[in-house]
């Protein structure tokens, strides 16, 4: 059973004076953990945005991790970091300088030390500043035995792996290897002190996440409390930090969610709003691919999705999905919507209504798949042959992606016409509190299809819209053709 707030923290029978005094309040703090793709920063950073936001902090991240699945150990190309922005008061970026880090081995000193604030707080993983380790940061000698080096910082010389592996001491069944992957739930637990964070939320966590593995349960669980209670007990730190909760938060029941999560939420959302089944086809490809993944979770509400062999095959069904008479949608990046450029140009001569989703990252070319970038605002307007002109909202938060996949979609039904949804991949990652709106207050999408043959075209025009008419296929007596050569204006046959 998960514990309560009422028992989260360590039982520290020894507390210092000092520490029972010097409880100071900050506005907001910026925290960035930064280790290798393997020591968990991003479930790090995960569970203290959690924990703050539910605390009644604003909150924004940044998670940053390099483009290969495993990448060299101990080496600045293969770190992973995870930036929090935690305020008394709205925010709306993840922050600049930080003003704690949180470095797992000598690169992610040496990759991060030139953004610390000035007088900022460095805990480091002391056991992992071997002489190898050193090396592939680039350091001839230990930084931390420099009294030069780190001039400005307060550092902290924690030995996480040795205090991980003590205080996994009595699980059975675990070698050090294993013990030493839960030296980040060790580090998060000290920033919890720091931060005056309660633990209940990570330990329900690991409850929910390690079900079916009590071992790792109580691993990770020993992990976290250990480090909580070397920070109730180390004389190291001048002090805690408190920020505060808003006082000014509308009243709601609100949820973390990330750009793509929202856009999630808003493709459903219009399509029950259309009374439309959604039909979403893409092919995998970062920053994009939790979209997918998300919808595909999502069937109990008619949400129909096909993982396509590639961009093209992806638009083409998306085509498909659109003729036949659902909400589709497709989602890629940069080098996708190239691909897929001949196949949109298709749907604006069919003028048929659907959504592509731009997650942009840096380019040209497969360029930088993990990091982020808005640079292809002009290829959305012109990066198709001939004359294609497609509407383009874009998202000003991760929040904000919900109500701009709504409008989107309602744009995109009322006009028959592809619409692009411009994201990007700090957008579609970082995650905020978001008020979870009333959906019985968003107003309904219209759609009228046509079932009357009389008079029937293809290509005919409403008077108001300009828009065709949506003809499902098999509607009897609406039998008709459309394409992508030259077509006659209204019967669409080809000229």
């Amino acid at each position: 059973m998960a514990e309560t707030p009422a028992s989260d923290k360590p039982d520290v029978s020894e507390r210092s004076e000092i520490h029972q005094q010097t409880l100071s309040e900050q506005e907001s703090v910026v925290i960035r953990f930064s280790g290798d793709s393997g020591d968990g920063m991003q479930l790090t950073g995960d569970q203290f945005t959690n924990t703050s936001a539910i605390l009644g902090n604003d909150v924004s991240t940044f998670p940053d991790f390099p483009a290969e699945i495993r990448a060299p150990v101990g080496t600045i190309p293969g770190l992973s970091g995870f930036q929090v922005n935690f305020s008394s008061n709205d925010i709306y970026t993840s922050g600049d300088a930080p003003q704690v880090l949180v470095a797992m081995n000598p690169a992610a000193l040496a990759a991060n030390l030139e953004d610390l604030q000035p007088g900022g707080v460095i805990i480091v993983n002391d056991d992992a500043f071997t002489r190898n380790n050193l090396r592939k940061a680039g350091y001839e000698g230990n930084p931390l035995d420099n009294p030069d080096a780190l001039r400005g910082y307060e550092v902290h010389r924690v030995s996480l792996t040795t205090l991980t592996r003590a205080a996994l001491q009595g699980v059975e069944d675990m070698t050090n290897q294993q013990k030493d992957l839960c030296k980040n739930g060790f580090a998060l637990g000290l920033v919890f002190w720091l931060f005056d964070r309660p633990l209940y939320s990570t330990l329900n966590f690991y409850q929910k996440k390690f079900a079916k593995r009590p071992q790792v349960v109580e691993a990770n669980t020993r992990a976290l409390k250990a480090g909580y209670a070397y920070g109730e007990t180390t004389e190291s730190f001048s002090g805690r930090i408190s920020v505060p909760s808003r006082t000014e938060v509308p009243p709601g029941t609100y949820r973390r969610i990330t750009g793509n999560e929202a856009i999630v939420l808003g493709l459903v959302t219009a399509a029950r709003k259309a009374n439309k089944p959604l039909f979403y086809g893409s092919y995998p490809i970062t920053p994009a691919s939790p979209i997918l993944e998300g919808l595909a979770a999502l069937k109990h509400f008619d949400v129909r999705t096909f993982q396509a062999e590639d961009e093209i095959a992806a638009i083409g069904s998306v085509i498909g999905g659109a003729f036949g008479g659902a909400l589709a949608a497709t989602a890629s990046s940069g080098p996708g919507i190239a691909l897929k450029s001949e196949g949109i140009g298709l749907a604006v001569v069919l003028e048929l209504p659907m959504v592509i989703v731009n997650v942009q990252r840096g380019g040209p070319s497969t360029g930088l798949p993990t990091k982020t970038e808005q640079a292809d605002l002009l290829e959305m307007f012109f990066g198709r042959n001939g004359e294609c002109p497609v509407p383009i909202v874009a998202a000003a938060t991760s929040g904000d992606c919900f109500d701009m996949a709504i409008e989107a979609c309602r744009i995109a039904l009322r006009s028959m016409t592809p619409v692009y949804l411009l994201s990007d991949g700090y957008v579609a990652n970082n995650s905020e509190p978001w008020q979870i709106p009333d959906v019985d207050a968003i107003p309904p999408i219209e759609i009228e299809h046509r079932t009357d043959p009389k008079g029937y075209q293809p290509y005919m025009r409403d008077p108001e819209t300009l828009a065709r008419p949506w003809v499902v296929p098999g509607t009897p007596g609406l039998e008709h053709r459309i394409g992508g050569l030259g077509k006659q204006d209204g019967s669409g046959n080809v000229s």
